[in-house]
């Protein structure tokens, strides 16, 4: 029996519902670690790995949910990952110190680790070739609007009430979510089975993990602190291990052959590219903004607001267009905006206005919203139907590992230029003068990442031959 409009519907309300949570709860510690601190009696340093768990684990996660969608139903694996998440969250509302607290973070991450890539998976399964760019639409609005609205949430409800409301607020839509999936949702995915591979799970876990663990300490002690030497070695050895034993598994838990398709690699190259910009100037105007013109926190987040508004108002607009005329011009045109929004923010200085950062910003963001959904859906386009649980993985686990790098270097590139420029009687602010140049580098990445677009095919992206004329079925499990 294909799949109904309603049964679309419900779907699609499910798994936005569930990553919408998910990935909100990647932001809204931000502002609610001081009272959370105040609290426990920990410090800043201490406090901070409740934010730097949550994107561990998930970058964990993520590659192994590849494995997972083939191995379990679609109702399964919504179902135990909401239920994990839920119970995740209810620890951290019942949290009585830090390490139960930190415990019901790490919880809620194995989670929501999953649902990204399973509602990415999911879409491209349900929806026809000619309708993803709509469906993609509203998962990059998603992923916009979510964590746009983490700290400012987070700020009022911790302003007026106590900080366990955050996720006693969460908590009733995860089990929402649950108890609506366990009457409507069916399963659209393919079981295959897999073979667990034990060694590929620990080869994996240690890689990733121990990259973006690794890169997060560069960015906060610096690139020869013996933990960031030690981590970014073991995860870069772990993963050299992991990509070898996947290339010569019969069934890999990992497929790195979705790299053999024509737009795959760049495409995953220009969104890690997009993701390092948007990560890299979300760390840099706040800094800029705090500690070089003594803005205050509130003011930071209300200058990046509007941008992140404009990219979840875009997402599904962006997604009807790419339907129509496919993922190159859009693709070009968003990155010429964030190339040229991205140069004209190396001209900081003392008289840089509120102003002028809140609209350059959302320019750029513009050009964002243009680039990343469009990008993604065009490379998983590409693949065939059993490959894609596998190229969702792996565009979501470069991104992640692409966040952590460019916050590591472009902070590197900031501190250790402030420091260099001081003394120098041609640079009067020297703190300002790093934040400059590591936005030109954010500004020569984009220029790079603008380059390999024009190998993005023209026109609309064509149904691979194993999937084409065949309708999606729908496995009536229970």
């Amino acid at each position: 029996m294909a799949i109904s409009s309603n049964k679309h519907s419900t779907i699609v309300a499910l798994l936005l519902a569930g990553t919408f949570i998910a990935i909100l709860n990647q932001t809204l510690m931000i502002t609610a670690i001081p009272p959370i601190m105040e609290e426990m009696h920990i410090t800043a340093n201490s406090a901070q790995w409740l934010t730097t768990v949550f994107m561990l684990v998930n970058g964990i996660m993520i590659p192994i949910s590849a494995f997972l969608l083939e191995r379990f139903t679609t109702r399964q694996l919504f179902i135990s990952a909401m239920s994990i998440f839920a119970v995740g969250t209810l620890v951290c509302g019942m949290a009585h110190n830090f390490e139960i607290l930190l415990l019901g973070r790490i919880i809620q991450s194995c989670g929501a680790g999953i649902m990204l890539p399973l509602m990415t998976t999911v879409f491209l399964m349900i929806f026809p070739i000619n309708k993803r760019g709509a469906a993609m639409g509203l998962v990059g609005l998603v992923i916009s609007f979510a964590p746009a609205i983490g700290p400012a949430l987070s700020g009022w409800i911790t302003s007026q009430f106590s900080w366990r409301v955050l996720f006693f607020i969460i908590l009733p839509i995860a089990i929402i979510d649950i108890l609506v999936a366990f009457i409507a949702l069916k399963n659209v995915t393919e079981v295959s089975k897999p073979k667990v591979d034990i060694i590929s799970i620990v080869l994996s876990t240690l890689g990733f993990g121990g990259l973006l663990y690794g890169f997060t300490c560069a960015g906060n002690y610096g690139w020869s602190d013996f933990i960031t030497l030690l981590t970014l070695g073991i995860g870069g050895l772990s993963l050299v291990m992991f990509i070898t034993r996947q290339l010569k598994l019969k069934h890999p838990m990992l497929e790195f052959g979705v790299f053999k398709y024509s737009v795959f690699p760049f495409a995953i190259m220009i969104g890690m590219i997009g993701f390092m910009g948007l990560i890299g100037a979300e760390t840099i105007i706040p800094l800029f903004m705090q500690r070089m013109r003594e803005f205050t926190a509130m003011e930071a987040g209300i200058a990046l607001l509007p941008g992140a508004l404009i990219s979840g108002i875009m997402a599904p607009i962006v997604g009807r267009v790419f339907d129509r005329i496919g993922a190159r011009w859009l693709v070009m045109i968003g990155l010429t905006i964030m190339t040229a929004s991205s140069f004209a923010f190396t001209n900081l200085g003392p008289s840089t206005t509120m102003t002028y950062i809140t609209v350059l910003y959302g320019v750029r963001m513009i050009g964002f919203s243009m680039v990343m959904m469009p990008v993604a859906t065009a490379a998983l386009n590409q693949l065939p139907k059993q490959l894609i649980p596998h190229g969702a993985a792996v565009d979501n686990t470069m991104k992640m590992i692409a966040a952590s790098v460019g916050t590591a270097i472009l902070v590197t590139v900031m501190t250790t230029t402030a420091e260099n420029a001081k003394g120098r009687p041609d640079i009067s602010y020297p703190d300002m003068h790093g934040a400059n140049v590591a936005f030109m580098v954010v500004s020569i990445l984009s220029l790079v990442a603008l380059v390999l677009s024009f190998f993005i095919k023209k026109g609309r992206q064509t149904e691979p031959e194993e999937t084409r004329h065949r309708k999606i079925k729908v496995k009536m499990q229970e």
